[in-house]
């Protein structure tokens, strides 16, 4: 049994290497543009260059594929990460990184295709699930562990680039020296915003409005850390058990979500989200302690907004057009990310470094209201016609190819 997962233990160990190289070189800058002075704006303005760079890179990596192939592409984008890794260790500067940083976005958008249309193409209707299953544990490991090796050095010199660096490099290893047959090439992706809404309205608006707010949070989170005082080791355990505290409420929100209308549900844990982000604004917690738990309840909450969404849509949209409407709403989640960071980079400039959580705050009580607004004008999808509930894996760790490789995708769009 063991023999047959071969091929794909060997892509998840180029998953894992990469995954952990951008864990760690995300957490790194602003921490490191934290401590050399950066502009609040420019830290932001790196977030935003990192979600455009993937995005872009989401559309156009299919065509580097079929031009020069998966192994030479993911190459390509694998050594791109690397040298750019260790050029922001060489050239300290906040407009050079935010260039670099949309190069990163695009590389990891293309490295990511590839080894997900890889996956794909190993697994078989028997195993999706399982593949699938693997490969949520190797994202969400991974990115732990690589925030966490934050913690185990200093970002005051320049080692910590050089390691992301050299795990990026690791990456290229599994693929280069793999035996599985080259996967089919990447289809190209498109986004039929007026289609997505004709869909579900609700889901439209949440991905936009969940990326603004994770897209804060991701790119700034870091940050806020630094300014209140805590050490790098406990920003380091406060990112990751942000991601890690959503993970692990994904199943229980989604069985609640199965048994009612799931816009209840999306519109609680939005409105929850709000609260404590609120809640923390108030507070204003300062010991590390405290500061942890509290935004690891956050992340409880609000990284579970994003499963919830795409249920929702997937509950009205055909078994067809699975493929269509969750690369799309991924996509939409994407554009979001593009503009949280400039709103809570502009909040935490002219305020204090909890007014990050107000700019969440805002887009989850926006969310949370026309959520409400939405029941009352759509009957809900009746409890015998929705598919069950599936966790999906981190937003910042998979691209619309990652939705073929789901067990929800029917066997004719695999091909």
């Amino acid at each position: 049994m063991l023999a047959a997962y071969k091929p794909i233990f060997s892509l998840l160990r180029g998953t894992a290497f990469l995954l952990a190289a951008s864990g760690l070189h995300g957490l790194l800058l602003p921490l490191r543009g934290q401590e050399e002075g950066f502009s609040t704006a420019a830290l932001g303005l790196m977030g935003t260059a990192w979600a455009g760079g993937f995005v872009a890179g989401c559309y156009f990596a299919p065509r580097l594929v079929r031009r020069a192939g998966h192994v030479r592409t993911f190459g390509t984008f694998a050594a791109s990460a690397a040298i750019i890794a260790l050029l922001t260790g060489l050239w300290i500067d906040e407009w050079v990184w935010i260039v670099l940083r949309a190069f990163t976005g695009f590389a990891m958008a293309g490295a990511f295709m590839v080894i997900e249309s890889w996956l794909n193409e190993r697994a078989t209707n028997e195993n999706r699930g399982t593949v699938f299953g693997l490969y949520m544990m190797v994202t969400y490991a991974s990115i732990m562990a690589g925030q966490m090796m934050v913690a185990a050095g200093d970002v005051s010199n320049d080692s910590l680039f050089m390691v992301a660096g050299i795990f990026f490099c690791l990456s290229l290893i599994p693929t280069a020296v793999s035996s599985a047959a080259h996967p089919k090439p990447l289809q190209d992706v498109s986004l039929d915003l007026k289609g997505l809404y004709a869909n579900s309205p609700v889901s439209f608006v949440a991905c936009l409005l969940i990326g603004v707010a994770n897209g804060a949070w991701g790119t700034l989170g870091a940050v806020y850390g630094a300014r209140i005082g805590i050490s790098t080791a406990q920003i380091a355990l406060m990112m990751s058990l942000v991601v890690v505290a959503g993970a692990a409420m994904q199943m229980p929100m989604g069985r609640i979500s199965d048994r009612t209308d799931r816009r209840y549900v999306l519109a609680a844990a939005a409105f929850g989200s709000a609260a404590v982000g609120v809640l923390i604004f108030l507070a204003a917690p300062r010991s590390g302690v405290m500061v942890i738990a509290m935004t690891a309840a956050y992340g409880a909450l609000a990284y579970t907004l994003y499963s919830l969404a795409v249920a929702h849509a997937n509950d009205h949209a055909r078994p067809e057009d699975f493929v269509k409407v969750s690369g799309g709403l991924l996509l939409l989640y994407g554009f979001g990310t593009m503009i949280g960071p400039v709103i809570g980079a502009g909040l935490m400039g002219s305020m204090s470094p909890e007014s990050l959580f107000l700019s969440t705050a805002l887009a989850h009580f926006m969310l949370a209201g026309y959520t409400l607004l939405r029941i009352s004008r759509r009957a809900p999808v009746p409890v015998e016609d929705r598919e069950a509930f599936k966790t999906l894996p981190s937003e910042r760790g998979v691209t619309p190819e990652a939705v073929r490789l789901d067990p929800r995708t029917p066997a004719e769009q695999e091909a």
